[in-house]
């Protein structure tokens, strides 16, 4: 698994924990829902760290939290 569906896959897990829909994070993040989708879809290929900031205060974590995570202990070399 890269990166990108890590952070798309401890988004999901995020959102399942609180019981928030994609689009109640979009609001709640004040990302576009069509960003966030093409986060979740592996569509967009690199999600910023300032979009990335955004939906983690959305979700009500910090960055540190939104990273410390097992899923991220072990990241793989990326391919492009």
């Amino acid at each position: 698994m890269n990166s990108r569906q890590k952070v798309a896959n401890r988004i999901m897990t995020l959102c399942d924990d609180r019981r928030l829909t994609l689009n109640a994070l979009a609001n709640a993040s004040a990302v576009p829902p069509s960003t966030l989708k093409s986060i979740i879809n592996g569509d967009s290929k690199n999600p910023g760290i300032v979009t990335i900031k955004l939906l983690c205060d959305g979700l009500g974590v910090s960055l540190y939290d939104f990273f410390d995570d097992e899923t991220f202990r072990s990241v793989e070399p990326e391919d492009e």
